[in-house]
Formats: structure tokens, C-alpha cells, sequence
């Protein structure tokens, strides 16, 4: 944006504007609209109209259910934190899905690059907590496959959708398409994001780690967005 420009005794002046700067974190749904140009579908897409689940092995049904068991485990305690819902079921559901293997790379908040979005004379930074980039693509930046933003267990899974759309809204200028997945280790709601005039977003049906029918249907989406790609 160009300086606003003053006239004194016929001597040009720039005056250079203040800088706003946000943080993501503090960001409301409506302000991530305003500020990012992102709009919500609210169209009745579904995960399989969109990717293709596949049926569990034995070895991954035992695997989910392990999984299950021990985060109810902590879960019976009281409230899990944000670092004990990274350890105990986004770590194992990642590893079991794909996601340690080549050529995704996953990369860690404290590895992370701070994200900054400028809009005009508004700058919003902030980190996300965990970003799967798929290192298949030759040339950086590298294709973002899933995006994570994670709570602790007593905070509702979609407060963390704002700093989420803000962080993954950045990848669009790279690619056309992008998942998200926001969650506070017991509800997981994905989002789809692509690119456009305006750039538009899919909230997708919560699954959970709770409940069974629901927790296999969690790990065959994360399975699935691996091998989108």
C-alpha cells in the first residue's frame, strides 16, 4: 500500500501507516472471513465424496482400538492436555495412517517457520502445531497435505477453526487444495479448503475417538488424505 503523502511549506511528506499486527490465535470465524476473503460451503459433501475409505485390517482395527483404550484411560482422569493429546492420539493415529513415511514429512510447532499473513495494513502471525508436507513435490514450498491445530480436552474441538483456516488458507496461493484438521483429542473435525475468488472451505462431519464406528471412520479419512496425494 503506498504512504498517504502531506504538503508543508511545499515540502512532500510521507507519512508511512502503523502496522496492525494479530495473532491467529486470538482470531474470531468472523474476523478469519473478513480479513482472509474465505468463505464457508455449507453444500452436503461427505468424506467418501471426497476421498476413498478403505476397509480396516485386523492389524489396524486392534491398532485404532489400542488407541482408543489408552487415551479413555487419561480420559477417566480428567482433563487431557494439549501436549497428552499430540503423545497419546494424534502421534499413534499419524504413525498408523501413513504419515511417518516418505515422502510426507511432518514438521512440529518448534520447527515450524512463523506463519505471517498481510492484508493491507493488517499482519496476522502465528504457529500451527503440526503440518504434514508431502516432499514428493520437487520444488519448495512443499505440498500441504494436513494441517493440525490441537486443544486441550476441555476446550470444544472448533474453537481452534479460525487459527486453523488462517494457517492453511496461506497454502492456496501455492496449490488448489489443502485438509485441515482441528481437534481436542476427542472430537476431530476436518476441513477441506480450495482455492478461488473467494478462496472456500467444507466443514466435514465430526468423528471422534470414543466412539468406535467413529474412531475407525477418523482413521480411515487420516489414511485416506495420505494417500491423496
Amino acid at each position: 500500500m503506498l504512504c498517504p503523502k502531506i504538503y508543508f511549506r511545499g515540502i512532500r511528506l510521507s507519512i508511512a501507516k502503523t502496522m496492525t499486527i494479530l495473532n491467529a490465535k486470538d482470531l474470531t470465524l468472523l474476523e478469519v472471513h473478513q480479513l482472509l476473503r474465505i468463505e464457508e460451503r455449507f453444500e452436503n459433501l461427505s468424506f467418501t465424496s471426497l476421498l476413498t475409505l478403505e476397509p480396516l485390517s485386523e492389524f489396524e482395527q486392534r491398532e485404532v482400538a489400542q488407541i482408543c483404550q489408552d487415551f479413555r484411560e487419561y480420559l477417566k482422569l480428567g482433563k487431557v492436555s494439549e501436549g497428552q493429546v499430540k503423545l497419546l492420539a494424534l502421534a499413534p493415529l499419524l504413525r498408523l495412517a501413513g504419515f511417518y513415511q516418505q515422502p510426507i514429512k511432518l514438521s512440529l510447532e518448534q520447527d515450524i517457520a512463523e506463519i505471517i499473513v498481510e492484508d493491507e495494513d493488517v499482519q496476522i502471525r502465528g504457529r500451527l502445531d503440526i503440518l504434514a508436507a508431502d516432499r514428493s513435490k520437487n520444488a519448495a514450498p512443499f505440498f500441504w497435505m494436513l494441517v493440525i491445530e490441537s486443544k486441550n480436552s476441555t476446550v470444544e474441538a472448533l474453537a481452534g477453526l479460525p487459527q486453523l483456516l488462517t494457517y492453511a488458507h496461506t497454502s492456496l496461493q501455492r496449490q488448489d487444495t489443502v485438509w485441515g484438521l482441528t481437534t481436542n483429542g476427542i472430537s476431530y473435525r476436518f476441513v477441506y479448503l480450495r482455492a478461488g475468488s473467494p478462496s472456500l472451505y467444507q466443514l466435514l462431519p465430526e468423528v471422534n475417538l470414543v466412539d468406535p464406528e467413529r474412531a475407525v471412520q477418523l482413521f480411515q479419512v487420516l489414511k485416506a488424505v495420505a494417500r491423496s496425494t
